[in-house]
């Protein structure tokens, strides 16, 4: 079973637009909504591709009550922990070609009673778990610290976890020695310091995120493709892309597969391609079924193209 935390969920409305024109009255061409957050997504993601999941999140209001019931109706077991404030509700509008346009709300504040409740939620149920994956900003409320709490409580109880945030919380966190850190160009960069231009320079970055505590890094490298770098070595996995239709959730559904493929080795890489250009291809933030992935080519240390430039980095 995989375990998702995600500190700040969302309801995920998605517009198509035939164009996007300030001061008019847009009509969508086609719409939907879905359980959001970067630890939803990875659920949703896990639950698509035929394994059991359960997902920690912090639930409020009526969109917190609907949130819920989308979670159910995905088939993922949602262990909410009640909270004061409302479950944000996030838009996205997408134009023809694939360009987004996205309004993310602040979502609620959290108390310290509150944040606590989170982490209880999370120990009792980690015994149970496979990996605990936990992924995204933190809301209001909760420190830089917390997820550095969580992956030590994680360690304690024996589980394996892996880690997809940025900035402050990232860093934190890296003292605990999370499992997997899954960042991606743009978060590499910020996390040393210094640009990102070539596959060279993410593996250069990965390894100092090593050095500093993480025990493996998986790098989404847009369209460049996937890095994983580990105790076992470093490889490169890049799979064909007919049409970007929506990138909305792509990371997390690379997470997913990496995990569902027991998240070590290039097995494991090429599991997280195929689910992550899978899911570039479907609309909004839907997530891949099995009928949807295509191969994906990895690489080997040797053969990877580190001259390579990323010419789009994955938001």
């Amino acid at each position: 079973m995989i375990l998702t935390v995600t500190p700040n969920p969302s309801l995920d409305r998605t517009y198509e637009l035939p164009a996007l024109e300030r001061g008019t009255v847009l009509r969508a061409t086609a719409d939907r909504v879905d359980p959001g957050g970067k630890g939803v997504n990875v659920s949703r993601a896990v639950a698509a591709a035929g394994h059991r999941t359960v997902a920690v999140v912090p639930l409020g209001g009526p969109e917190g009550a609907l949130l819920a019931r989308l979670l159910g109706e995905h088939g993922i077991e949602a262990a909410g922990v009640p909270v004061a404030g409302s479950t944000r509700v996030n838009v996205t509008l997408v134009e023809p070609g694939g360009t987004l346009t996205k309004v993310n709300a602040a979502g609620p504040e959290l108390s310290a009673d509150e944040a606590e409740a989170l982490l209880d939620a999370v120990w009792d149920r980690s015994a149970a778990a496979d990996w605990i994956a936990c992924c995204g900003s933190l809301p209001r409320g909760l420190p830089p610290e917390w997820y550095a709490e969580l992956v030590a409580r994680a360690h304690r109880a024996g589980t394996r976890i892996a880690l997809d945030t940025s900035g402050p919380a990232l860093m934190a966190a890296l003292r605990e020695r999370p499992d997997v850190v899954k960042p991606n160009a743009e978060e590499l960069a910020e996390a040393v310091g210094r640009p990102i231009a070539t596959v060279g320079d993410a593996v250069k970055a990965a390894e100092e995120l090593r050095d500093r505590g993480a025990q493996a890094v998986l790098a989404s490298l847009g369209a460049a493709g996937q890095l994983l770098v580990d105790g076992l070595g470093t490889c490169f996995g890049t799979a064909r892309v007919a049409a970007v239709r929506s990138n909305v959730g792509a990371g997390d559904a690379s997470l997913a597969g990496f995990l569902a493929a027991g998240g070590v080795g290039e097995a494991a890489l090429a599991s997280a391609v195929a689910h992550g250009s899978a899911a570039v291809q479907l609309p909004g933030s839907a997530m891949p079924t099995p009928a949807d992935l295509a191969p994906s080519s990895v690489t080997t240390t040797s053969d990877i193209p580190l001259d390579r430039v990323l010419e789009e980095p994955t938001p």
